[in-house]
């Protein structure tokens, strides 16, 4: 079997989206002829954890483990709480404190690419060794924390080793990179240093098409296409809620708050009796102050069910279970290339996807193509109303459901047999 060296920061217990792309090759990967061995940090600042990930990992796996200096360790002494949520990428754009904009500004400019990279020495030091000893001969590195991909770079330089580098996010243009109170020699720095490994690596992987033609504007690297997907053993099917839920199961982040629909569910529930004894919106995961600001202002606070974060199998049930699965986006121009990872478990849960987000963005594409629900942006109120009340009117008569079309084809057995191909 071909021997290939996995370079990530994010592995089990690491909860949240990032973990779940790499923990799936790697357990898929053996069927291609492929034998992973999987590099990660011995004792990582994950923000946050899911135990039950661990029972995940597929047996026998080589996995390599080197120490990581944490900066994040440190600003936890000043405040526990800004720390785990700008380290979640979780920042806030109104009534910021004086600490958080001066941790904003260190983070920023003082740890470039971000605050990992003083994992890149002492793991360049093992992994040369490493490579050597088991005669390596493909080294992928997966970002972010793009930190991760300048271990690759100068193995790559050091030894005659393929590099794939996967971008699971962009680098300079991802939406949080504008909040990081950048001074220009650190912006330049940042887009040198992004060059460099899109110019150097010898394949790069992006998760939306939007990514991979941004970066074709920087490089003539080949650049492939491997979205994010659900595991090939999840099908749908459970018993639905009786209530007429509407559930987002994930972060819900500062300008991810779709006041549209907010407003027009409030309008609905003053006109109709019956909607208001049934409607439950519930949200799993981290919701950011200005959303639960605005769902108050809309009288919604009746409604609502905080269920807070949950194991990643416990969101796989809740997502079978509710009538609507609600998909939000930043309305931005930065942001019509995000192709979130649970929109595949969405689709695969035969859930109705309730979509808002900017004009042309992929994954509405994606979920229009797959006949997976409907999208809107955030300011059309009228068909959106009109949309509820025929999806409540379903559900009224139990037969809310979905017919979607080409899912199969993201499940991430098919997704590690197109990246074996690539090996």
């Amino acid at each position: 079997m071909k021997r290939v060296l996995i370079i990530t920061y994010y592995w089990p217990p690491a909860g949240g989206p990032g973990v779940q792309r790499w923990l799936k090759f790697v357990k898929y990967l053996p069927d291609f002829g492929v034998d992973p061995i999987v590099f990660i940090p011995e004792n990582p600042h994950y923000p946050i954890q899911d135990n039950s990930l661990l029972n995940e990992v597929p047996d026998g796996i080589e996995i390599h483990r080197k120490p990581i200096f944490e900066p994040y360790r440190f600003a936890e002494i000043l405040s526990t709480k800004k720390t785990k949520r700008i380290s979640s990428g979780i920042i806030r754009t109104k009534n910021q404190s004086a600490l958080e904009k001066a941790m904003l500004w260190i983070r920023g400019n003082f740890f470039i690419p971000d605050a990992r990279k003083y994992w890149v020495k002492p793991s360049v030091s093992y992994l040369s060794e490493l490579i050597e000893k088991q005669n390596i001969k493909t080294v992928i590195t997966t970002g972010p924390p793009h930190s991760v991909h300048l271990i690759g770079q100068q193995l790559r330089q050091e030894h005659q080793v393929k590099w794939i580098a996967d971008f699971r996010d962009p680098w300079t243009s991802i939406g949080y990179h504008k909040k990081l109170r950048l001074t220009k020699s650190s912006q330049n720095k940042h887009k040198t240093l992004e060059r460099s490994v899109l110019n150097e690596a010898d394949l790069l992987i992006t998760t939306s098409d939007t990514t991979r033609k941004e970066f074709r504007t920087l490089t003539d690297k080949p650049i492939e296409l491997i979205t994010n997907g659900f595991d090939s053993d999840y099908i749908g099917g459970a018993d639905l809620d009786d209530k007429f839920t509407i559930a987002h199961i994930g972060s819900l982040l500062t300008g991810r708050s779709p006041n549209n629909l907010w407003k027009v569910l409030s309008e609905i529930a003053r006109e109709d009796e019956i909607f208001r004894k049934e409607l439950q919106l519930e949200f799993i995961g981290v919701v950011s102050e200005d959303v639960m600001d605005n769902l108050y202002k809309n009288e919604l606070a009746p409604y609502i069910q905080m269920k807070g974060y949950v194991s990643h199998a416990q969101a796989l049930r809740r997502q079978q279970r509710a009538q609507i699965l609600l998909l939000v986006e930043i309305d931005s121009e930065d942001t019509k290339g995000i192709v979130p990872g649970k929109l595949f478990e969405y689709m695969a849960a035969r859930r109705p996807i309730l979509a808002l987000g900017p004009n042309n963005w992929e994954a509405g594409a994606i979920i229009l193509k797959t006949h997976s629900g409907r999208v809107f942006d955030y300011q059309n109120n009228s068909q959106l109303k009109n949309v509820l009340l025929e999806w409540f009117a379903a559900y009224q008569q139990g037969k809310l459901n979905v017919v979607s079309k080409d899912v199969e084809k993201y499940s991430r057995k098919a997704l590690t047999e197109q990246l074996s191909e690539y090996l």
